[in-house]
């Protein structure tokens, strides 16, 4: 993968995980209000799992602003994922 490929592929599957990420925070009460907290804690780690390996591509790619972008959406998914750890904590006690 040449560099102008490696920057559309990375541009592309940021574009994508934004749009998830999104999805994922627009829904989250919802999911959660229906009982899908264990759904939804699934659908983030399986964010976190994709937005990591692409991370990884953006280190081994020398794509510094894409690391920093990635960061960013996992730093969010990750606290995302946290509350909702936290909130089944509290349902079950």
């Amino acid at each position: 993968m040449d560099d102008r490929e490696t920057f559309e592929f990375l541009s592309n599957e940021y574009a994508q995980a934004v749009q998830a990420f999104q999805a994922i925070e627009n829904q989250a009460s919802t999911i959660v209000a229906f009982g899908g907290s264990d759904d939804l804690r699934l659908l983030v780690e399986q964010f976190l799992e994709m937005a990591s390996r692409t991370r990884a591509l953006a280190v081994d790619r020398d794509e510094p602003h894409f690391v920093d972008w990635f960061d960013e959406l996992i730093a969010k998914a990750e606290a995302l994922h946290g509350d909702i750890v936290r909130q089944g904590m509290r349902g079950e006690g």
